[in-house]
């Protein structure tokens, strides 16, 4: 296993750039994580990517309680009884409307990043989670559910906007070294913000039938507070030195972000950095022509680019893989699975947030991984275990009246699967964008990435509960296939990213499925 720095391994530009970035990836000095950059970290994953987990996890427990007053508000409002079967439809668009909202807010990720820069596009997303945090504490006060409904828009465009923007932000601000263990801050917030969903919307706290507006809406107070060290929080240097030319306060921000240590060498070595990344401009070009170039790229030129082909697919794979991996539907199974050990329903609703608790303790190991091994050996390991145990699972449920003791299997692998999972699949295909592409296409391929998670987040959502009544056991199949393909993608096609500029990741995977990208490690 190697997990050395290959960072001399570089396919050059141009002699002068290539000699100036080897130069500075010799005399890197050690990473820190300095003030500005811990406090950026905090505050986004608490601000936003909290938040963007928490409305996934709350909305499960008081569903009883919000249908049955959805039914009501809507017999006074318009004089009309929902059947069964329509107040469950309705209610699947009350809960996949925010997937949809995911959807539609990654898509203009690319546009509110390279317009508004990635800081602003952060404030935009506390907006949002605010705006809907509102629309559910009066909607019930008010009687509409339209105002629930409008809420879970808001807070599915914010959680789209997060999921592509967040993760960009912070890598965008880390140094080579800390790259990957900030990257996995918006998983890490993500992640925990399901759990902490689920806590708050407990019967023993707000999950309640007079409380439930308090369980949606009670994330607004954490957004309030993160948001407090807004003004001060540092805009992403790159964009402000190769996307909008503002050199002096690109090199302010790099100042502020190193700190006390930060001398004239190492911002030299920074913007040296940025310019390689700027693959746009000739390194030889004038000031002036620099200037009259475009930087931004929309999201067509970068989809119809065959030189970005292969890394976008890479994303795009990573992303909707994630989804399609099958952490949602064991998370769902594992309840009854947990009831045919003997657990009573609220012992085993307890039992699988404790599965949710181990999800959230392994990702916080995850800065740490990301920082000592490689990602590709990482997200081989995850895919190709996630797949094995699947497999597994399928076949111990299968059987699990015919063996007695299939029932703690079946639990020993759900916990073996999500242990795989959050040390790969979890974490990486959040920041791995970052890593494959440079500072102009970067918005856009964030955000079909950030469109292939939600919108296959969308699909396991409509099809499982469908799929587990037709199929049983057997609906871990598909997932269990989804991991096997990624694994060959990802063996093919995935460069190593750690310790590495972007200037010599890019041209491993710019030919399309005639990319080598292991060639260089030879």
């Amino acid at each position: 296993m190697d997990t050395n720095d290959h960072s001399e391994s570089i396919i050059l530009y141009t002699p002068e750039s290539s000699a100036k970035i080897v130069s500075a990836q010799r005399q890197r000095t050690e990473a820190k994580w300095t003030f500005w950059l811990l406090t950026a970290g905090i505050s986004t994953t608490f601000g936003a990517a909290i938040p963007t987990g928490y409305n996934i996890g709350v909305i499960n427990a008081p569903a009883n309680f919000i249908k049955e007053w959805c039914n009501e508000t809507i017999f006074e409002t318009y004089g009309t009884v929902l059947s069964v079967g329509a107040l469950d439809t309705f209610w699947a668009v009350v809960v996949s409307i925010f997937l949809i909202g995911g959807v539609i807010g990654s898509l203009g990720g690319a546009w509110v990043a390279d317009k508004l820069g990635r800081k602003r596009s952060y404030l935009t997303c506390g907006v949002l989670l605010v705006l809907g945090g509102v629309c559910f504490q009066f909607c019930r006060a008010v009687g509409s559910v339209e105002l629930l409904l409008l809420g879970r828009v808001l807070v599915g465009l914010a959680a789209g906007l997060t999921t592509s923007t967040v993760p960009m932000y912070l890598t965008e601000l880390a140094p080579i070294e800390l790259r990957g263990a900030l990257g996995v801050f918006c998983s890490m917030g993500v992640t925990g913000g399901v759990v902490v969903g689920q806590v708050m919307s407990l019967e023993d706290i707000f999950g309640t039938d007079e409380l439930w507006q308090f369980a949606l809406s009670f994330y607004v107070i954490l957004v309030i507070i993160c948001f407090v060290p807004y003004h001060w929080l540092p805009e992403s240097p790159k964009y402000l030195y190769v996307m909008k030319q503002r050199r002096d306060e690109a090199i302010n921000e790099i100042k502020r972000l190193r700190g006390k240590d930060a001398k004239d060498d190492y911002v030299k070595q920074q913007i040296e950095a940025m310019r390689s990344e700027d693959t746009q401009n000739s390194i030889n070009d004038d000031e002036e022509t620099q200037r009259s170039k475009p930087k931004q790229r929309s999201l067509w030129s970068v989809l119809t680019d065959p030189k970005l082909t292969l890394p976008l697919l890479l994303v795009c794979a990573l992303q909707g893989g994630q989804q399609l991996s099958g952490i949602n539907a064991v998370f769902f199974y594992s309840v009854s699975i947990f009831e045919s050990v003997g657990l009573s329903s609220t012992d085993a609703k307890f039992a699988n947030l404790g599965a949710g608790c181990l999800n959230l303790f392994v990702a916080f190991f995850t800065p740490v991984l990301m920082g000592k091994f490689n990602r590709r050996l990482l997200a081989l390991l995850s895919c190709s275990m996630c797949a094995v145990f699947l497999f597994g699972l399928t076949f111990v449920v299968y059987f699990i009246h015919q063996v007695s003791w299939f029932s703690y299997a079946s639990i020993i692998t759900i916990l073996l699967y999500i242990l795989f999972y959050q040390i790969g699949l979890g974490p990486i295909p959040y920041f791995i964008g970052s890593e494959l592409f440079e500072v102009g296409p970067r918005p856009a391929a964030m955000a079909m990435g950030s469109i292939a998670s939600w919108g296959c987040n969308f699909i396991v959502a409509m099809l499982f509960p469908t799929l587990q009544s037709a199929w049983g056991a057997f609906v871990f199949l598909p997932f269990t296939v989804t991991c096997v393909l990624l694994t060959i993608l990802l063996k093919i096609y995935l460069p190593e990213t750690r310790g590495r500029h972007i200037s010599s990741i890019a041209p491993l995977v710019s030919n399309g499925f005639r990319s080598k990208p292991l060639v260089p490690w030879s």
